[in-house]
């Protein structure tokens, strides 16, 4: 199949999908950002999804100019489809990119988006843009497909080429051609959809069938929690079924699981659907920051803790574990509604990116090695780093008086901490 790709949107998603194209043949890396082309052209990834040495093997041409474009024929559009502040879905990016592709479109030319969305957007919305930008013909003189990306930020297993990857196209010649592109460098194989909008639906689904089974753990959690019964041992009692689904309760965020299942009810509403599950998860789980914030306050007031001026640390900020992203942390929830107590909490998290916190959130993180006379601890991603904390490394995080810690994903041995006399909560 010999097709020069271009892959717009080099991002957590982008990149990788550039890097494995340009083990194969030369691949165009296109962004924006001229920042990240330098980085990249160094060979450096500050998101941590590729290692210099695979930066440097790859045969790759790292562009922020729309001209390069122009020498591909089969251009990957990987840029960030988020949700506004009203979570409503925010295509600006999208858009941004489908003019920039249109700039650089001749005849014969196949355009692949995989950037997440509802039903309808890459005929409806991106190939019009296409048209008008480029004077090209959809059908006639360029073809369209969509492949949705199932790449996992901080994966190291599951990676593009040991993921099966969906692909479609706007007939069968062109499904043919999107399939045979992505089979050079997905080892799993590819699955034919039956058509773009099959592929845009199973996207937002898949994320919003874990968004869902999350919410309920967390429902869960804070049932449990009123009931004084501990949710960890719960589910690892009912997790001895052989069909139990090992889900578990926390926060949700990251550009995937928070964000899907609205573009899915948007796109439901505007053919006069009003979604009661999905919507009803998406409330639980955006609602959970408030809730880990107000029993913060109430483990401190149990250990007779003032709660305006409290000294709490969090631990971790980005979205998920071992992953330097913070965009779409559910953690800056936790944050804002201690504020409203009254209290300022310190942040410390070694794998998130710093510039890009500060930039986002105006959050500027503190050494680990600087903590100390804390009145609480709330640990709240799953570093590697924080799993190897012992309770001695802990105790000298606090000062006098009795320790609260708030360990959300339970790593820590909850009875070993009791014993030490700790107010612990978990979800």
């Amino acid at each position: 199949m010999h097709r020069k790709i271009s892959v717009i949107g080099l991002g957590y998603v982008g990149l990788p999908v550039a890097v494995a194209f340009g083990r194969k043949a030369r691949t165009i890396g296109f962004d924006v950002n001229r920042e990240r082309i330098a980085e990249l052209r160094k060979n450096l990834d500050r998101t941590g999804e590729v290692s210099s040495e695979e930066l440097a093997a790859a045969d790759l041409l790292f562009t922020d100019a729309i001209t390069d474009l122009a020498a591909a024929d089969f251009h990957i559009v990987a840029v960030p489809t988020p949700v506004d502040d009203a979570n409503r879905p925010d295509l600006s990016l999208l858009l941004r990119a489908s003019e920039t592709v249109g700039r650089a479109l001749k005849q014969g030319d196949i355009v692949v988006y995989e950037s997440t969305v509802y039903p309808g957007v890459t005929e409806e919305v991106c190939v019009p843009i296409l048209e008008r930008e480029s004077g090209l013909k959809c059908g006639v003189d360029f073809k369209v497909g969509y492949s949705p990306e199932r790449i996992n930020p901080g994966d190291k297993v599951h990676r593009l080429e040991t993921i099966v990857k969906v692909v479609s196209g706007m007939d069968e010649q062109t499904l043919d051609i999107v399939a045979r592109v992505y089979e050079l460098v997905v080892e799993a194989g590819v699955y034919r959809a039956a058509s773009i909008k099959v592929a845009e639906a199973a996207k937002v689904i898949e994320n919003s069938q874990r968004d869902i089974n999350i919410a309920f753990m967390n429902e869960l959690s804070i049932i449990f929690n009123k009931l004084g019964i501990d949710t960890k041992s719960v589910l690892e009692a009912a997790g001895t079924k052989w069909n139990f689904l090992k889900f578990t309760p926390g926060l949700v965020g990251g550009h995937c699981i928070g964000v899907d299942p609205y573009y899915l009810t948007y796109k439901a509403e505007q053919v006069g659907y009003h979604s009661q599950i999905i919507l009803s998860g998406r409330r639980i789980n955006d609602g959970m920051g408030c809730y880990v914030a107000e029993n913060a306050v109430k483990c401190l007031i149990r250990a007779d803790r003032h709660i305006k001026g409290a000294r709490v640390v969090i631990l971790g900020f980005t979205f998920k574990e071992n992953c330097p992203d913070t965009r779409n942390t559910r953690v800056i929830d936790v944050y804002h509604e201690l504020m409203e107590y009254g209290i300022k909490p310190l942040i410390a998290d070694p794998q998130a990116d710093a510039q890009e916190a500060m930039h986002e959130y105006g959050i500027e993180f503190v050494d680990m090695d600087s903590i100390k006379d804390m009145d609480a601890v709330i640990l709240a991603v799953a570093h590697d780093e924080f799993k190897s904390i012992d309770i001695t490394r802990m105790d000298a995080f606090f000062g006098d008086g009795q320790k609260v810690l708030l360990d959300l994903k339970g790593l820590m041995d909850r009875r070993e901490y009791e014993a030490a006399g700790y107010e612990y909560w978990r979800l």
